[in-house]
């Protein structure tokens, strides 16, 4: 059975771009970046995101 994990975000405006971070369930920051587009941050959440839950997949299926 898989254990299904939660993940939180945030999107800040800077005065170079947007920063992003990932946290975890305890949350604790998983992940983090800065882009020059708020555009370009939230794609990379998704990217975080969508690898996160490849990621715990692979680990419920060991």
């Amino acid at each position: 059975m898989q254990e299904v994990r939660s993940f939180a975000y945030s999107l800040s405006q800077r005065e170079d771009g947007w920063s992003w971070s990932v946290y975890d369930e305890d949350g604790v920051t998983v992940a983090g970046g800065a882009h020059p587009s708020r555009s370009a941050a939230q794609a990379a959440v998704e990217r975080t995101l969508s690898g996160a839950e490849i990621s715990s997949s692979s680990a419920s299926a060991a």
